[in-house]
């Protein structure tokens, strides 16, 4: 492995694992969500209000939203492939700039290792093979703590690591809000405590970092607030956060499912972590900044999955210390109960690479085999299907107060969202209403005889649309 430059090796893995049948599957969860604002914003040139249907979409910041359209824009191509694309671009990134800033604090070898570990941690797969929003603010938060982590092992200016780090948080701001913001100072909370420098948190860099995280946030937030009504917005956050932490809605038994679903996404290489000896380090630094490392993984992780509302992902921004952690374990071969101190001793080679081959070869292997498989769930294509059977490509299909509706990323006619019946222009030849709606329509005087339900389709999520054609 040593004989390939690390760059190359790190991005025949990631092309290797995240490329092929990008485009196989349909969309599928929250992807419609990243997927129908980018959209909406191509049609109307708004890119400044995320919108799904014709309502505005208060629940999370647009930058995902201007990656995907920003991918279809540049490809001149709307499918699975082009939409997904930039989660694995982001996923790329991160190991990067493992291979090429965290080698500072690393070395050249730590550093591949933290990259192959990176790409190969089952979490990190899964969502970057998808267009959801942890993929990227995962991603912008996995950067913050690399370039924090190297600079500041690397004692390089203050100005450079209390500061720039904070460009990628301000970055992950507009994709997830401050969520990301627990994982990056639980690990440096950790760090500077196992270093006993906790007084650094003062240094003037840091505060003209979270100036400038908060500034680019809010060059999106304020005039969106404007717009959109700052009330509800305000309001709609707010909901996102404090919902969330209610006491009353905590049960014990959901938050352990929760936790378990949770460590399994850093699979394969959690499991090395019972067999780590901190005596094994012999640079004290390392050692502190291990245990600091451990700390910061085990603390969030364990925290966010019992929340009161969780899910399994919200843990996933702990990929990036636990990362760090096995480069920095594996460079130093401070594992116990495992028989590989004879063999470095006797090849004169770190056991590190062959354990990242083996595994690496492993999580490849299993997961071609999962994404070459037929496509058995059609569920959202095929209501896109019925669609387009009756509507013409060139016509334009009017959805009224559509709501969220993901088979409109597979219609081929071009889509008008209007918010009421009232907007439908007396030119319009098709359009649709959601199915508890139709009784609405047909009772409406200026459209009852000029109207005839054509298709009455039912989705997965047994949200029905009834689409009428126009005499």
């Amino acid at each position: 492995m040593s004989r390939w430059p690390p760059w190359f090796l790190v991005l025949a893995v990631w092309a290797v694992i995240y490329l092929p049948a990008l485009g196989s599957l349909e969309i599928k969860g929250e992807e419609g969500r990243r997927i129908l604002p980018a959209m909406a914003m191509l049609q109307s040139g708004n890119y400044l209000v995320p919108q799904v249907g014709s309502d505005v979409y208060f629940t999370k910041p647009p930058l995902v939203n201007w990656l995907v359209a920003a991918s279809i824009k540049l490809s001149g191509v709307r499918s699975e492939w082009t939409v997904r694309l930039p989660s694995a671009l982001a996923i790329l990134l991160v190991a990067l700039v493992f291979i090429s800033v965290g080698r500072q604090g690393l070395g050249t070898a730590g550093a591949v290792i933290g990259a192959l570990t990176w790409l190969t941690t089952i979490g990190i797969i899964e969502k970057g093979r998808l267009i959801e929003i942890e993929a990227i603010y995962v991603s912008l938060c996995a950067v913050a703590i690399i370039c924090w982590l190297s600079w500041w092992r690397a004692k390089r200016s203050p100005w450079l690591t209390w500061t720039v780090p904070w460009i990628w948080l301000g970055l992950g701001w507009l994709a997830k809000g401050p969520v990301h913001l627990i994982f990056f100072y639980a690990v440096v909370l950790a760090v500077l405590w196992q270093a006993r420098q906790l007084k650094t948190l003062f240094h003037p860099a840091h505060f003209v970092g979270i100036i400038i995280m908060l500034a680019i946030f809010a060059a999106w937030a304020i005039p969106f607030l404007q717009t959109s009504g700052q009330g509800r917005g305000l309001t709609k956050w707010s909901a996102q956060f404090t919902g969330r932490s209610n006491p009353q809605l905590f049960n014990l038994r959901t938050s352990f499912s929760t936790l378990i679903r949770a460590i399994g996404q850093f699979l394969p290489w959690l499991i090395f972590v019972p067999l780590l000896r901190f005596k094994r380090f012999e640079n004290e630094d390392d050692r502190r900044l291990a245990k600091a490392l451990a700390w910061s993984v085990a603390v969030p992780l364990v925290a966010v999955s019992i929340l009161p509302v969780s899910a399994p992902r919200y843990s996933l921004p702990v990929a990036a210390p636990l990362c760090w952690l096995m480069a920095l374990t594996f460079s130093a071969d401070a594992f116990a109960g495992l028989k590989w101190e004879r063999w470095r001793q006797s090849t004169g080679r770190s056991v590190g690479w062959p354990i990242v081959a083996i595994v690496a070869l492993g999580a490849l292997t299993t997961f071609l085999v999962q994404a070459y498989r037929p496509n058995q769930h059609d569920k959202v294509k095929s209501v896109a299907r019925q669609v387009n059977a009756e509507v013409p490509a060139g016509e334009t299909l009017y959805a009224v107060d559509p709501g969220y509706q993901p088979f409109l990323f597979y219609v081929q006619a071009p889509v008008k969202y209007v918010g009421g019946l009232n907007e439908v222009p007396g030119s319009a030849h098709c359009f649709f209403v959601r199915g508890k709606r139709e009784e609405e329509v047909t009772r409406n005087e200026q459209w009852a005889r000029r109207i005839k339900a054509v298709s009455r389709i039912s989705d997965y999520r047994n949200e029905a649309i009834t689409l009428f054609r126009v005499d």
